[in-house]
């Protein structure tokens, strides 16, 4: 009994750690995956660095995509547009 006694609180150190940092985080990357994989062309999007545009290709062989902006045409990989920026512009484009 002593023994489990001294364990107890790594255990419960253990078990804190993962509901409050690793299962929000693998949950919200779970998210991020599922919303790269349904990106389609003519989806405006923002980029992670702040770069707003419209897709215009999708490469799944390298998994990048390419976006339309006022500059030109752009290629990025598909991590690098923001999940939460891109969904709250076609948000506000939808009222």
């Amino acid at each position: 009994m002593e023994s489990i006694s001294q364990f107890a609180p790594i255990i419960l150190l253990l078990v804190v750690f993962y509901f409050f940092m690793l299962a929000p985080q693998m949950k919200r990357a779970k998210k991020e995956k599922i919303f790269a994989a349904e990106l389609k062309r003519g989806n405006k999007v923002i980029t992670k660095s702040g770069m707003h545009g419209k897709i215009a290709e999708l490469n799944d062989k390298d998994n990048s995509c390419v976006i339309e902006t006022l500059a030109g045409k752009i290629k990025f990989d598909r991590s690098a547009i923001s999940m939460e920026m891109s969904q709250k512009l076609n948000s506000n484009s939808v009222k």
